[in-house]
């Protein structure tokens, strides 16, 4: 992507102030990291608060008498049995029940939800979503929002400070405290944590608001993804692709057993045979021996040398203290303590099946 193609933030004058480094990702130009560097930044959100620019994500309403019936087509979801409020984990899924990209949907109303979508996929998804829509009586709108997200054990406490109660909100539940918001417990670190979609006016008054709390300091993107992967989280164009589906992921917690059974999905038929026969492979947590991170595509072989998987995500946990990373291995190589090599320029470096999430998530439930 050329220069002139990349997106930019509408708060970026504001990372340029607080010295954040650029890099490309998904289209955008994103902070990576602040000044104080991406072991502090991740570690400062596991102990207090940070905070994170992710309006590269994308919010669609999706509304009218039909918006229930047409995410129950859209995704393996039973949206109408969600309470007002609740959000859900889920997918757009294709016809082979390869994922083309996981989802948060929220209920807002009887007839009225939000989706927030992944940058990479924004587009796609709006003309897929769009495309469905035609079949019913429902509307896809897409919001023109900054969208942050405070993540961290003292991320209410800030946002109380900063004039906004959480209280009553729990973990994957979502509200519009004010006209044009919308604020939802969830998140990507494994931590207790809001995101917050709002006009830009209102988020760079909110924003001066919550870094005048010593507690709160900008997290760039590089911190946020070895927090999702110490958190066991899977990043869309990594760990999951529309050639992997739910099974494989590990994911079939996110679709109920009603839904497997008698869903009609786009991709219901081939999720279904998937989980007749049982998955060839699945996504498990790899943790090498030794300080060196196994990175993204390094092949894995089993003891005999045998091809056994690849690595999706790797990198350094520096809440966990040694190298830690997410892949794809063969079902029945799939048991922690399994004994692999990963191929990382030409060293076979040996790293073990482990269980996942390597931090323990600390989301409010209840």
């Amino acid at each position: 992507m050329t220069g002139d193609d990349t997106r930019h933030l509408p708060l970026e004058d504001l990372h340029q102030a607080a010295g954040a480094r650029f890099g490309a990702f998904a289209g955008w130009s994103m902070p990576l990291t602040y000044p104080p560097g991406v072991m502090k930044e991740h570690l400062h959100t596991r102990e207090h608060a940070g905070l994170f620019d992710i309006s590269h994500m994308k919010l669609f309403e999706v509304a009218g008498s039909g918006a229930t019936a047409l995410l129950n087509r859209a995704c393996p979801l039973d949206a109408g049995a969600l309470g007002i409020s609740q959000s859900k984990y889920t997918f757009f899924l294709n016809e082979a029940a390869g994922i083309i990209d996981d989802l948060i949907v929220t209920r807002l109303g009887d007839d009225r939800f939000m989706v927030v979508a992944n940058a990479g996929n924004a587009v796609e998804d709006e003309k897929h979503l769009r495309a469905l829509a035609a079949d019913f009586d429902a509307k896809v709108e897409p919001l023109d929002r900054v969208f942050l997200a405070i993540q961290g054990p003292d991320a209410w406490a800030a946002l109380a400070r900063a004039g906004i109660e959480t209280g009553s909100l729990l973990f994957m539940h979502g509200i519009e405290p004010r006209q044009n918001w919308f604020m939802s417990r969830s998140g990507y670190t494994g931590e207790d944590g809001f995101e917050i979609g709002l006009p830009e006016k209102d988020a760079r008054d909110l924003v001066v608001k919550l870094l005048a709390d010593e507690r709160v300091q900008w997290i760039g993107l590089a911190a946020r993804d070895s927090l999702r992967l110490e958190a066991g989280l899977c990043l869309h164009g990594h760990d999951l692709t529309p050639e992997i589906d739910p099974a494989s992921a590990g994911l079939m917690w996110a679709i109920s057993k009603d839904v497997r059974a008698a869903g009609h999905f786009i991709g219901a038929d081939a999720l279904r045979s998937i989980l007749e026969r049982g998955p060839s492979q699945k996504r498990v947590g790899l943790k090498p021996d030794g300080r060196q991170p196994v990175r993204a595509d390094a092949a894995l072989v089993d003891a005999g040398g045998n091809p056994a998987g690849h690595v999706t995500s790797g990198g350094f946990g520096p809440s966990t203290g040694h190298p830690v990373a997410m892949g794809y291995v063969d079902t029945a190589l799939a048991k922690a303590g399994t004994k692999l090599f990963a191929d990382v320029r030409g060293t076979k470096i040996p790293i073990d099946v482990a269980s996942l999430p390597f931090t323990p998530h600390r989301y409010r439930k209840g």
